[in-house]
């Protein structure tokens, strides 16, 4: 049975209220007004060897008002439900672009005034987007996760809990489980409005052996991805826990004995459950615009993807197709409309190995010449501005790719990797180390064992360049992270990353032990 639009959340004043605001800002003067009313309700369980170790259960709920006037944004929000209240954050949004207009003279006209993109401050204008009226969105789920009892939720999380415990070689085992249930509301002075619906959820469990003789110990994750699905994703549809938590003591016992790697050149067969943080970190973050042209700076870094690079970039090789994608079916980043009424959508960021676009808010699209915005603005609450945010960043499998237990065949000497761990990147997306939670070492096309100590170093181009086969639809899993940073203040956003498995040759292998003792 489809899903509707929360009740609770329809019933709130939501069209009285944006009105309210709109119209105030036409009549002080804005050029352009947006209206984002949100409610955002996150819940989480932990336990600690299967006894309950912590629980949360928040709302956050209000509105905000985004202005451009006199050619500057403006912003600000609210939590009072009174129509006076909203059209007063209407009159505190133009006051405030009022403001920045005076600090932005001051600071272009000053002796040393700073160097600012394509040579000025330059107008706040916005790429053209179609009107879209009265639209409603809601994401692809069976079961909403509020709508099952925490009782459940808790007895799930206790007896996969108790199943690991109850493993040879396991001492310790945390389990958790995030759920977001999102409504959001937007109006803009164009015409447009629309309400949506998403659901989300991140299950995780980590089991940990201890060697009491000589005190090693090492751990083992589950790689089932964060997903926007509900409930049904922990009870049979979209991934197989009864396998993994099976799969997990054994495989742990494995990586306690196995031996540390030895550094050099290995051809690397790497998992989805891996690659795609390698593509989050140096493929998603170096093709956000912003990014590129250097006004994300302060968080996380600019881009070696620099704007006059877009059609000549040499990326990877041939067979690197990437996109950039809103509208991918359980994707963490997928929406129906981003916050500035854009549509959802998919486009390519690399073809055949070439920087052929980016990730775009309106603003960033209009000052860089593109005719519209591919839908990348987002705010992780109602309290925060619309920041130019990540798309599902997905690496496009070959249609008559080999299966993973192919890929490994092909190899004479490499290393199988699953699972992420640990990363390290530049400030620019460009050098950048791995690890992960599972290594395996291949022989002669056979995996003969598990490797401790691994970590796998590159330049993004070099690591991509590298890719000499890429697996089939088979392979393809949509990975992901609910915690993608970015902005001051900062602000957190939930992506996903799909991709196959990929064969990569010829990639520099460290040992983390050796690497930590120089």
């Amino acid at each position: 049975m489809p899903h509707t639009i929360d009740e609770a959340f329809t019933a709130l004043p939501l069209r009285p209220l944006a009105d309210a605001a709109l119209a105030r800002a036409r009549a002080l003067g804005a050029e352009h007004a947006d209206f984002r009313f949100e409610r955002v309700r996150s819940a989480s369980w932990r336990f600690r060897d299967a006894k309950p170790a912590g629980s949360s259960d928040t709302t956050d709920l209000g509105y905000a008002v985004r202005v451009v006037h006199g050619g500057t944004w403006g912003f600000a929000s609210g939590v009072d439900l009174s129509l006076d209240a909203a059209a007063k954050v209407a009159s505190q949004a133009v006051a405030m672009a009022k403001l920045s207009a005076q600090v932005i003279k001051a600071a272009g006209s000053g002796v040393g005034a700073p160097p600012t993109p394509f040579g000025q401050w330059g107008r706040v204008e916005l790429a053209e987007e179609p009107v879209h009226a009265e639209k409603t969105w809601i994401s692809s789920y069976e079961i909403d996760p509020f709508s099952v009892p925490d009782a459940e939720k808790s007895a799930l999380l206790a007896d996969w809990s108790a199943q690991l415990l109850a493993a040879n070689g396991v001492n310790h085992v945390d389990a958790s489980l995030l759920t977001v249930h999102e409504n959001k509301f937007y109006a803009d002075t164009a015409g447009t409005v629309t309400t949506q619906q998403r659901v989300r959820l991140h299950p995780q469990l980590t089991a940990v052996s201890v060697d009491e003789s000589s005190g090693e110990f090492d751990s083992m994750r589950t790689i089932a991805p964060p997903v926007g699905r509900g409930w049904e994703y922990l009870t049979g549809t979209g991934w197989d826990w009864e396998s993994e938590l099976e799969q997990i003591p054994e495989l742990l016992a494995e990586k306690m004995r196995a031996p540390s790697v030895r550094a050099g050149l290995y051809d690397l067969v790497v998992d989805p459950s891996n690659l795609w943080l390698t593509i989050h970190e140096s493929i998603g973050h170096a093709t956000e615009l912003d990014r590129a042209l250097g006004y994300e700076a302060a968080y996380a870094g600019t881009s070696f993807a620099t704007f006059d690079q877009l059609g000549k970039l040499r990326y990877g090789s041939e067979l690197m197709n990437v996109t950039g994608d809103r509208t991918a079916e359980h994707g963490l980043a997928t929406v129906g409309y981003d916050d500035e009424g854009v549509e959802g959508q998919s486009w390519n960021l690399v073809k055949d190995g070439t920087l052929v676009g980016y990730q775009l808010d309106r603003r960033i699209a209009k000052l860089t010449g593109f005719e519209r915005s591919n839908g990348c603005a987002f705010a992780d609450s109602p309290g925060h501005v619309p920041v130019q945010r990540m798309a599902n960043v997905s690496l496009q499998p070959d249609p008559a790719g080999m299966a993973t237990e192919d890929l490994i065949g092909g190899v004479d000497r490499g290393v199988y990797v699953v699972g992420d761990r640990s990363w390290s990147i530049d400030m620019q997306r460009y050098n950048f180390q791995f690890t992960g939670q599972r290594f395996f070492k291949i022989e002669n096309g056979r995996i003969t064992g598990q490797l401790r100590d691994v970590a796998y170093q590159a330049t993004t181009t070099d690591f991509w360049g590298s890719m000499a086969a890429v697996g089939g639809p088979q392979t393809y899993v949509l990975g992901g992270a609910f915690n993608c940073g970015k902005a001051q203040p900062g602000q957190v956003a939930a992506v996903s990353h799909g991709c196959p498995s990929a064969l990569f040759k010829g990639v520099n292998i460290l040992n983390t032990t050796q690497e930590a003792g120089r």
